[in-house]
């Protein structure tokens, strides 16, 4: 039912942790179940340099925030804004569409965090 990378990403997640003195940080819940994402990130010269996650919902969740943070490591702030739930799903080799809105929160979660650091830096 689900792609290799799915479940390569949720055997083996990868940025699963917490950013020590983050620059920004956030947390996404699901509006449909108890799926939950925090984001955590340490931006250096407007470029990410560390991303984290912490998760708690299914493989589908794990998987989507794991392939996210990989997608904005090392990436401009800007760029990293701009990642979409459907690049995140694309990445992984699609995912059904009712998980595309209860458990690929990541996106939104690392533009929050991005959000978070802008406040925090002015």
């Amino acid at each position: 039912m689900y792609s290799e990378q799915v479940r390569a990403h949720y055997a083996n997640p990868r940025n699963a942790g917490s950013v020590t003195e983050p620059s920004g940080k956030a947390i996404v819940k699901s509006t449909l179940d108890s799926d939950t994402v925090l984001i955590t990130l340490r931006i250096e010269h407007g470029v990410i340099q560390d991303v984290r996650f912490k998760c708690m919902g299914c493989a589908v969740a794990i998987a989507c925030s794991s392939m996210a943070t990989e997608m904005v490591l090392g990436k401009p702030v800007d760029e990293a804004y701009r990642i979409t739930e459907e690049a995140v799903a694309n990445a992984l080799g699609g995912i059904p569409e009712y998980k595309m809105r209860c458990s690929n929160l990541a996106p939104a979660a690392i533009r929050n965090a991005i959000d978070d650091w802008r406040r925090r830096v002015g």
